[in-house]
């Protein structure tokens, strides 16, 4: 049997809707991302799970619990699953971190890969621990099926290392919230099986979601 994880982003929060940065402060589900953890239990339900594996933060854990209560499995705790550490960011809208500090922004929007938002996480070593995380997991459950629960980054990370984009590459995918991402675990690493493909109800059913990486 191949390698197959089920990464999951986190339901949305009132940050999230705000157009804030939570990066790793520990943000609650709103309402909306409450019902779409329910609606992604309901789409993994009948499916076979070896393990759940989570990010430690709460808006991560409160996405995981009814799934983990439907699939009847204990969850593992992972700090490592964290969204990357925006630093000086935290707390602020885009438009105030603009404002307030552009130098800064420019170097993110550019996305300089040693730009570390003075104390946070740098591009480029998010993408070491993200990347080292998820394939960590898949080295531990050979030839098994198991769901993870993080982050918009973490997930973005995922991607651009399936689709050899890059860190500098274009950011011209979704990434809904509380929705289901597919990949295998191949002789190169990991591969992509379905990304994106399940979008739970709730703010922005029925029209593309943009990736938002505030998580």
């Amino acid at each position: 049997m191949k390698t197959r994880l089920c990464l999951v982003r986190h339901g949305e929060t009132a940050w999230n809707a705000e157009g804030r940065v939570q990066g790793q402060l520990d943000i609650p589900l709103n309402d909306t991302g409450r019902a779409q953890a329910q609606a992604t239990a309901e789409a993994l339900a009948g499916l076979d799970f070896s393990a759940i594996y989570c990010s430690d933060l709460a808006r991560v854990r409160q996405t995981a619990e009814p799934s983990a209560r439907r699939l009847a499995l204990p969850v593992a705790y992972d700090a490592a699953l964290r969204e990357r550490h925006y630093g000086m960011f935290e707390s602020l809208t885009y438009v105030e971190v603009r404002d307030k500090h552009p130098h800064e922004y420019a170097r993110f929007r550019d996305k300089d890969p040693d730009f570390d938002f003075n104390g946070g996480e740098s591009l480029r070593g998010f993408n070491e621990r993200a990347l080292g995380a998820v394939l960590a997991l898949a080295e531990r459950h050979a030839g098994e099926q198991i769901l993870v629960f993080t982050h918009g980054g973490v997930l973005e990370m995922v991607y651009r290392h399936v689709t050899a984009r890059g860190l500098s590459g274009p950011r011209d995918f979704e990434i809904p919230n509380a929705g289901l991402n597919w990949v295998e675990l191949g002789a190169r690493g990991l591969v992509r099986r379905r990304l994106g493909g399940h979008r739970p109800p709730g703010r922005g059913a029925g029209r593309p979601a943009r990736l938002n990486l505030r998580d």
